[in-house]
């Protein structure tokens, strides 16, 4: 839980306009202030600036990823994407007019020219955003620098930025992604034999021979929260584990800092789990990404991703927030961003969370919690399942902490119109109508096992590790086996995936109609959120891999 210690500020300033007026301001409980920052010492501000062009933005990526259009897979270069979206030169002559009326000249942009990041002293930086009072914050090792309140920008320059980054949000805790994200959980189930890589194949009907073969092929795992891999243990995993089919055991780059301490669980299960199923295909890392630890991870790594030509086809990413704890306008700029990666033909799975629906506690009334980026209409959102008999490798349930539910903030988007409406009009019980927002966006999209995993950290192997995101990186590396497919036929890579995933109605997955998740406890729901159903469903989506069948249907173009 977090801690909520300050208020929205809700006066407007005489000259100035808030940005973010519904961004929470809040220090989450972990963090523990450490006193106000000098005049002196320098923080660093990312400026999301105002791009051109977002409706096109949109309308390209229906084009590019619709099977049925004559525009499918036809991707922008970044170079092509930075010409159809970079700021015009009003926002940009006004932006840099402000700041260098501030004194303010130490600032670099990305290829796509649509945010700055500059750094100046916390004395600046107040006067610039007026409102602001920066303090440091300490979580063992690491510190940030967050304004205690509300900021709001010159009247001049509002209809020109989005919103500025390194003000208020805090990167998330390893707790908190293992609650929201139980990120990987201990489940208990001591008498299971567990989930490896053998099993994973087994299940999903994958044979020795289905590795990556592609020279231009390569996929990625995220890393944030100071979570680390350790060579050593990819290597120790594959020994143990990935017996019987050719892998790779080191991952060919890592992007940004890879600190030294121990190795974090989530981190190694994401890529050892990805490099045994998207098998001997080339493994990018981007764990902590940025100059300076005070700014924010999530944000950091979708700016290289602006600014980085070439850059893996599938990313597995198991982070998210609640929506209700966001800006609107930051997860609108964020989707803005998803929208561009998929424009670029790169596939975005996000894990669906750890929490089931979620459960939001308000004065009169509970409702379900939706998790972003998990509920972005831009990218491919993945639940979890388990074993219905834990002895063998038998058909799947919802594993109910499987995240899902629909979106408060995102309309549903076209693709999944139909499905979600069959679910809603079929279901056999459905929680109280003011529970959910039945016009959002749904999600997950899709599922694979995300119970009693075995991982090596620090040279131990672990069992009995769970969550969604150990399903994420199993579908995210089977995509990429497809993609490695999609190459050797001289085809583009599968890109945003959903509305193609959609049109397929469930060909080449396992159907999943067993089970719940949870929800709030209360009278009204007692626990329990949404339950499994043929076809898709806000548990499991469309359910699991059958790989060769997938395959089949994701290489007919």
């Amino acid at each position: 839980m977090r801690v909520l210690v300050f208020l929205l500020l809700c006066v407007w300033l005489v000259n100035g306009e808030h940005l973010e007026r519904d961004q929470v301001v809040f220090v989450p409980e972990d963090w523990i202030h450490a006193g106000r920052v000098a005049p002196q010492e320098e923080v660093e501000l990312t400026f999301a600036l105002k791009q051109q062009n977002v409706d096109r933005l949109q309308k390209l990526l229906q084009l590019v990823s619709d099977p049925d259009s004559q525009q499918y897979g036809k991707f922008l270069t970044l170079e092509e994407v930075a010409s159809l979206v970079r700021p015009s030169q009003l926002t940009e002559k006004a932006v840099w007019s402000w700041l260098q009326g501030h004194g303010i000249q130490n600032c670099h942009t990305v290829q796509t020219q649509d945010f700055l990041q500059c750094t100046m002293t916390a004395q600046v930086a107040e006067t610039l955003l007026p409102g602001t009072e920066f303090h440091r914050y300490k979580r063992g090792a690491q510190t940030v620098m967050r304004s205690s309140s509300q900021y709001s920008v010159h009247e001049d320059v509002s209809e020109h930025l989005d919103f500025v980054g390194g003000v208020l949000r805090f990167p998330l805790s390893g707790k908190e992604i293992s609650k929201a994200w139980a990120g990987p959980r201990r489940s208990g189930k001591a008498f299971h034999l567990g989930v490896t890589p053998t099993t994973l194949r087994a299940r999903y009907n994958l044979t020795a021979a289905d590795i990556g073969n592609g020279a231009n092929n390569s996929q990625a795992v995220v890393q944030f929260l100071e979570q680390y891999y350790h060579p050593a243990d990819l290597a120790e995993f594959m020994s143990l584990f990935a017996r019987g089919f050719k892998h790779l055991t080191e991952v060919e780059r890592v992007v940004g800092k890879q600190g030294g301490g121990k190795a974090g669980l989530e981190a190694s299960l994401d890529v050892e789990y990805i490099m045994s199923t998207g098998a001997n295909i080339s493994t990018w890392v981007f764990t902590n990404p940025g100059r300076h630890e005070t700014q924010e991870p999530f944000l950091q790594w979708m700016l290289l991703l602006s600014n980085m030509s070439d850059v893996p086809w599938v990313h597995t990413i198991s982070y998210g927030d609640d929506e209700d704890s966001l800006s609107t306008v930051y997860m609108n700029r964020i989707n803005n961003e998803f929208m561009k990666a998929g424009l670029r033909g790169i596939s975005m799975l996000f894990a669906s969370g750890d929490s089931g629906a979620g459960c939001r506690h308000l004065t009169k009334e509970n409702v379900f919690r939706p998790s972003f980026p998990a509920s972005s209409p831009y990218v491919t959102t993945v639940g979890g399942t388990s074993f219905k008999n834990p002895f063998k490798i038998t058909y799947e349930v919802t594993d109910y902490i499987s995240g899902g539910g629909f979106s408060n903030v995102f309309t549903m988007p076209d693709y999944q119109v139909g499905a979600v409406k069959a679910f809603l009009k079929g279901a056999q019980k459905l929680p109280p109508e003011s529970y959910f927002n039945c016009s959002g966006r749904a999600y997950p999209d899709m599922a694979a096992l995300s119970d009693n995993y075995w991982v090596v950290t620090n040279l131990v192997p672990i069992p009995w590790v769970s969550g969604t995101s150990a399903s994420t990186p199993v579908v995210g590396g089977i995509l990429s086996l497809i993609n490695d497919q999609r190459f050797l036929k001289g085809l583009p890579s599968l890109g945003f995936l959903n509305p193609r995933l959609y049109k397929l109605k469930g060909t080449g997955l396992f159907d999943v109609t067993e089970g719940c998740h949870l929800a709030c406890l209360d009278d009204k729901v007692e626990g329990q959120g949404f339950c499994a159903a043929s076809s898709w469903d806000p548990v499991t989506g469309w359910g699991t891999p059958n790989y060769p069948a997938l395959l089949a249907a994701l290489i007919a173009d």
